[in-house]
């Protein structure tokens, strides 16, 4: 099977099993400048779920999210905030919702770059880092989180239990919302932690160590091309400056996979890494289960 006929087979499918939930175009497909899609693409069913596109209000603006939450649940359900990569909500980030929803979870999965754009209209990482990520400031991002929140305490979520999880952009973003008073914990794939001050990214989460509210879980790989570790080592002495007064930052602990490269738990990529990919997730739900939000 092609890896185009095999794409079309999985928008059909993401499009005709949504359990309990009208077809949905958010979290259908890869974004074309993450070619190629591995045929290991991990796929998790809809059965027990509901799943699929969510309109969040934002002040007067309408957010769509991918949510997936358990069929029948009982009770207000732990929350996590799924955070895409600068590929904004594609296929990979829905499924990784509908993990978490497998275990119990409300998870969400917000379009943070709906206001600037779509990415999958541009072919290369540099376009959308121009066009897309450039043009989607920080501020506007916790603020919309926020609104997320807001949403899912009205909508069976527990907004005592609640956790956010990013990959690359959205491992950074996760810091960020470790700030939030909202947060009880966070698990940051790879997120950037150092970098240039714009207007719209004016700190990092390396100056963030002594305001964070929640304890963080860092997830890093050593063969990462993008994030040194010497800004896996800035952060780690970040926090333990930090630490003697803020429990949170106390808490918070990074891991570093050796030989893992960048986004080695994008299993739709070449990047992926089994081994560490699959440690990282069984971490993450440990940490949340550790920290009060399972």
């Amino acid at each position: 099977m092609s890896e185009k006929t095999q794409d079309q087979g999985r928008r059909k499918f993401m499009k005709t099993s949504v359990a309990g939930a009208a077809a949905t175009t958010l979290g259908v497909g890869f974004v074309a400048a993450a070619d190629p899609v591995l045929a290991a693409a991990i796929e998790t069913d809809f059965k027990g779920l509901t799943a699929g596109e969510q309109m969040i209000p934002v002040g007067s603006f309408q957010m769509p999210a991918y949510v997936s939450r358990p069929e029948k649940a009982k009770g207000n359900l732990p929350i996590v905030i799924v955070v895409s990569e600068i590929f904004g909500v594609h296929e990979y980030i829905a499924d990784v919702t509908r993990r978490f929803a497998k275990l119990g979870y409300l998870a969400i999965a917000p379009e943070f770059f709906v206001r600037a754009g779509d990415p999958n209209a541009y072919g290369t990482v540099a376009d959308i880092l121009t066009n897309i990520v450039a043009k989607t400031p920080d501020a506007q991002v916790l603020n919309d989180l926020q609104a997320a929140l807001v949403w899912a305490g009205k909508n069976g979520g527990d907004l005592k239990r609640v956790g956010v999880t990013g990959f690359c952009w959205g491992g950074r973003i996760t810091w960020l919302s470790a700030t939030l008073p909202q947060v009880k914990a966070g698990v940051a794939w790879y997120g950037r932690l150092i970098g240039e001050k714009t207007e719209g990214n004016p700190r990092h989460p390396v100056e963030l160590a002594a305001e964070l509210k929640a304890p963080v879980l860092g997830l890093y790989g050593g063969a990462d091309a993008g994030i040194s570790l010497e800004s896996v080592e800035q952060m780690r002495a970040a926090l333990a400056q930090a630490a003697p007064k803020n429990p949170a930052a106390k808490a918070s602990v990074i891991e570093v996979y050796p030989d893992a490269p960048h986004a080695f738990h994008a299993d739709y990529r070449a990047t992926y890494r089994e081994g560490p990919a699959k440690d990282g997730w069984e971490k993450c739900i440990a940490w949340f289960k550790k920290t009060g939000v399972a």
